[in-house]
């Protein structure tokens, strides 16, 4: 079974909001995915990510019955702290989440896709690579931008990495990155959703770290 498959998003409602207890139980189960990349250098993503949905949900659980969705708490954080949006609280860390989603979003698109390195085809650098520069890199400094790309060096051969995504099982490549498409359904909506929603708050902040 497809690591990814264990752990499918649900489909969003026609309105697009994202419930915000299905939402976290959601993405507790990503971290993992970072650990089929191998490289320790990657463990910088995984436990950012666990942060912000440990903040997000210590937010959720002090009035479930308030913040039904995101955006519940994306606007109850503005209230509370005037017309600024606050850097600070879950609307902060959803922020940074997003990225961390849209980064896997963008890499595992590119295999499916079947976007590869003609020179090292079993290679998944030219992915990761991609999904770095398009999803985290602008809000990098110099200094973090280095030990990326460290770690982009450090990605492990396609096949180990797909083997890995079937925990550890023998699957044939085009039925391991057809189990990635039917994962990246239901989770790329929800990205976008929470990206549009950013969005039509004016939400973003734009620094780097």
């Amino acid at each position: 079974m497809s690591l990814l498959l264990d752990n499918q998003f649900n489909e969003l409602p026609p309105d697009k909001s994202v419930d915000t207890k299905t939402f976290l139980d959601n993405v507790s189960t990503l971290p993992s995915f970072f650990d089929c990349l191998g490289s320790k250098v990657f463990s910088i993503i995984k436990s950012d990510i666990n942060g912000n949905i440990t903040k997000i949900r210590a937010v959720y659980v002090k009035d479930p019955a308030k913040y039904v969705t995101l955006r519940d708490i994306l606007e109850a954080e503005r209230e509370a702290h005037g017309a600024e949006w606050p850097k600070v609280g879950a609307t902060l860390a959803l922020m940074w989440l997003k990225r961390g989603l849209r980064f896997i979003q963008v890499m595992l698109q590119s295999l499916a896709d079947g976007e590869r390195d003609e020179n090292n085809p079993n290679l998944i650098r030219v992915n990761v690579t991609k999904a770095y520069e398009q999803a985290l890199k602008r809000y990098h400094g110099w200094i973090v931008q280095k030990v990326f790309n460290a770690a982009l060096l450090a990605a492990p051969y396609r096949s180990n990495f797909l083997k890995s995504l079937s925990k550890g099982e023998e699957v044939k490549e085009e039925d391991c990155l057809a189990n990635v498409r039917h994962f990246l359904v239901n989770y790329t909506a929800t990205v976008d959703a929470i990206y549009e929603m950013y969005a039509d708050l004016q939400a973003e902040l734009d620094y780097t770290v």
